[in-house]
């Protein structure tokens, strides 16, 4: 337990709870709601209890308690009003905080007691649209804030991976069942960030369609192989950090001249980099997508 963070900031437990500064220091003052320890320097330190107890009153907060009352509540009745609320309302708030917790703590039974419980009433794909995509859009920010670290960040994805994976594959003993498509998911050189692909991948699959799933980092020759097998492909792929902006419209010249000579094949192309192409100038074989959900429906 020596790796786990146990020292929070205020700016840490706004950050992580949604909570402004301000108020929180206004609940400390008024209502005694958190103990802070202070520095030689008089900067307020909060423990990892006292980041469990915002999120709790938080929680509480948003489901219409004054925080005059939540402060009458005896202090280990807390946990316990908020379980029964979880039980009655949607998990769907509470779980993006105990993954949260999960991860400040790199505690991944804390993450499959959860996902298991979210398993209980809503579908795999529920979970990852209304839990997970909310919960990593937060990251980037916990992340580029210095809340949480780079291992934070990798210890959650790779769990959430983990669940893609394994979803996929109950699906990949079933013969597709559609044929007017065959996709191939892949990322650019030096692309690393496979998650989004990853449930882009499985939600082909679902549909009935054979998907050729080749991953991260993958040169542009690998996509040339593939035209000797098939004569119409739907490319897809996401680019979050590549093709760099200086770069992508190079990448997709060589794309269109070295991969897709014929004209016959497709790129359907999501991700963070989408933002710099002159949408107005695409070729008629190049789709891009704002989310999943539009590329799915597109499928």
């Amino acid at each position: 337990m020596n790796n786990v963070k146990k020292i929070f900031s205020i700016r840490d437990l706004e950050n992580l709870s949604g909570i402004k500064a301000h108020t929180i220091r206004i609940w400390e003052k008024r209502y005694n709601l958190l103990s802070p320890e202070r520095t030689s320097t008089n900067i307020r330190n909060y423990s990892l209890v006292s980041l469990q107890k915002l999120l709790n009153i938080t929680l509480l907060y948003n489901n219409g308690y004054k925080i005059s009352k939540i402060a009458k509540i005896e202090e280990h009745d807390i946990p316990l009003l908020v379980k029964e609320i979880v039980a009655k309302n949607s998990f769907k708030n509470h779980a993006i905080n105990a993954f949260k917790l999960a991860m400040v703590n790199f505690d991944q039974t804390m993450f499959f007691n959860t996902y298991n419980r979210l398993l209980a009433d809503k579908s795999f794909r529920d979970i990852f649209n209304d839990v997970f995509i909310p919960l990593l859009n937060e990251l980037g920010l916990l992340w580029q804030t210095d809340t949480i670290s780079p291992a934070h960040e990798h210890f959650i994805t790779n769990l959430i991976k983990q669940k893609i994976i394994i979803n996929t594959e109950k699906l990949q003993s079933i013969e597709p069942t559609r044929k007017d498509k065959t996709f191939v998911l892949f990322l650019p050189e030096n692309e690393i960030h496979e998650l989004g692909l990853l449930f882009v991948n499985y939600e082909i699959i679902l549909r009935g369609y054979k998907s050729i799933y080749l991953g991260q980092t993958v040169p542009l020759e690998c996509l040339i192989d593939l035209t000797k097998y098939y004569e119409t492909l739907h490319f897809v792929s996401y680019f979050t950090v590549e093709p760099s902006k200086d770069k992508i419209d190079k990448y997709l010249e060589e794309f269109t001249t070295n991969v897709n000579q014929d004209g016959k094949s497709k790129l359907w192309i999501l991700g963070y980099q989408v933002q710099n192409l002159n949408k107005t100038k695409l070729p008629a074989t190049l789709s891009t997508f704002n989310s999943i959900e539009q590329l799915v429906q597109e499928i």
